[in-house]
């Protein structure tokens, strides 16, 4: 556990060291204000005269804004202590910020759930809607202090903490030793972006505009639509491998494979750190949507200061790490209680509900014929952890001595190839309607009844161990 704490910590340490590049900048211009302006500026009033930085306004940051909205609570008025003031500022604009605040309740029932022996299945399900609002509030607080740091900066941190929850629950699984549970999760990720959220954008986005035909550019889609190959021929070359040796009537190394992996893996990264200068430097203006959700005209700027965000992005970290320890440590006993297979909670369950809020706004542009940022949400996300955060947990797990390679079976990778190619004919015309958002959603719910009807090596085996023993300190009901 120990060794997952110094892992999540780094993580967030080394996405937010990018920040501190502009500190001294920004302490300078806090020296040359007044007073009154510097308090102003932390409390989040800030001078739309200013020429402070304008964040690039990516379709993932477009579409995780049209859940805030202006909290109704007002906190802080009649206080006189000007830290009070701000700690309740910050509180609204953070907290109540966001129209799925309710959801925030979820996280203490779970940590009551888990202490007070409700169930592991209470507490995998509700750490799971937890995850939902924290997922949304990292993204608002990456575009906050991006206001401090620059478009450059901010994009990369934007870039960087977009999948934040992926990861962190892929390292909790990794130190428990849940390579199956990690793959699944990421596998699922994508598949999800790909197919159920690309798919749900163009049905609704069809529908909604039927007299319109629906366009959008082309030139971003075929950039991550390259980049997702990759990543499926890379997780086919040990599945490949297998077979050709086997074929010979050798027998199958698994350190060939592992070592075919690692390589593949930093292959991945080095072509993950290509597209990062592509996006951000050399064709910026492919990935800047130029689209500005607010409906009443108004210029947006930061609304709380940077130190505040920054303790509030490392402070929500370590709550999504908590929920994530909890996910990971209990989706057997879900598994088994509710008689599904981990595969299928894995794949189609745990995307669903830890990036719903991402998810709705993408499918809420499409609805507003807005395609390219709905595109830009669902095959950003796809890529990032195809070639980032799958590539990256090799790695990790290389140094930490675990042996995970990138190999994974003939359903897993054939659903991944063919759900990456019908949506490369799916976007080749640079036109949508309905019908490719439903054949889409049609190819999404058989994969889904594959895994739900089909149980992989893991769940068998969750199975066998469930009745050589029980949970301790748990029931399993």
């Amino acid at each position: 556990m120990e060794a997952c704490t110094r892992l999540i910590v780094g993580y967030t340490s080394s996405s937010l060291s990018a920040c501190s590049i502009s500190t001294v900048n920004l302490c300078r211009v806090i020296r040359e204000m007044g007073s009154n302006e510097a308090c102003d500026l932390e409390n989040g009033i800030v001078n739309d005269s200013s020429n402070e930085p304008k964040p690039i306004k990516t379709a993932h940051s477009l579409s995780s804004s049209l859940l805030r909205k202006k909290s109704d609570v007002v906190l802080g008025l009649n206080i006189r202590s000007s830290l009070a003031r701000r700690i309740l500022r910050n509180l609204q604009e953070v907290i109540f910020g966001t129209r799925i605040c309710i959801l925030f309740l979820a996280i203490p029932l779970s940590i009551v759930a888990k202490y007070q022996n409700f169930g592991r299945p209470w507490v995998f399900a509700l750490s799971l809607i937890g995850l939902a609002p924290l997922a949304e509030r990292v993204s608002f607080l990456t575009e906050q202090i991006a206001y401090y740091t620059g478009p450059t900066v901010g994009g990369l941190l934007n870039a960087t903490c977009g999948n934040a929850t992926e990861l962190i629950i892929a390292i909790f699984a990794l130190c428990q030793g849940k390579i199956a549970v990690l793959k699944y999760s990421l596998l699922g990720s994508v598949l999800s972006n790909l197919l159920l959220v690309l798919g749900s954008s163009l049905f609704c986005g069809g529908l909604a505009n039927l007299s319109k035909e629906q366009k959008f550019d082309r030139s971003q889609a075929d950039v991550n639509i390259l980049l997702l190959l990759l990543g499926v021929f890379c997780h086919s070359l040990p599945l490949f491998s297998q077979y050709t040796v086997e074929t010979a009537g050798r027998t199958s190394s698994a350190s060939s494979v592992l070592l075919l992996s690692r390589v593949s893996s930093i292959v991945l990264l080095v072509a993950y750190i290509a597209y990062m200068f592509f996006q951000l430097k050399t064709h910026q203006q492919l990935f800047d949507s130029g689209e500005e959700p607010d409906e009443n005209g108004e210029d947006e700027h930061a609304v709380i200061g940077f130190w505040s965000a920054f303790s509030w992005l490392v402070g929500m970290t370590a709550v999504i790490a908590l929920l994530s320890e909890y996910v990971v440590g209990t989706i057997e006993a879900a598994s088994i209680s509710w008689g599904i297979p981990i595969s299928f909670l894995s794949i189609i369950l745990l995307p669903i509900v830890g990036n719903a809020a991402e998810h709705a706004g993408s499918i809420i542009f499409a609805y507003k014929n807005k395609l390219d940022i709905s595109l830009g949400v669902a095959l950003g996300s796809a890529t990032q952890i195809s070639i980032f955060l799958v590539p990256l947990c090799v790695i990790v797990a290389w140094i930490m001595h675990i042996k995970m390679d990138l190999s994974l079976s003939i359903l897993e990778t054939g659903s991944l190839a063919v759900s990456v190619l019908i949506v490369a004919f799916t976007l080749q015309d640079g036109s949508s309607h309905y019908m490719k958002g439903g054949v889409l959603l049609f190819v999404y719910m058989v994969i889904a009844t594959s895994f739900l009807v089909l149980p992989s090596q893991t769940d068998q085996a969750n199975l066998i161990g469930s009745r050589l023993e029980s949970p301790v300190g748990y029931s399993a009901a």
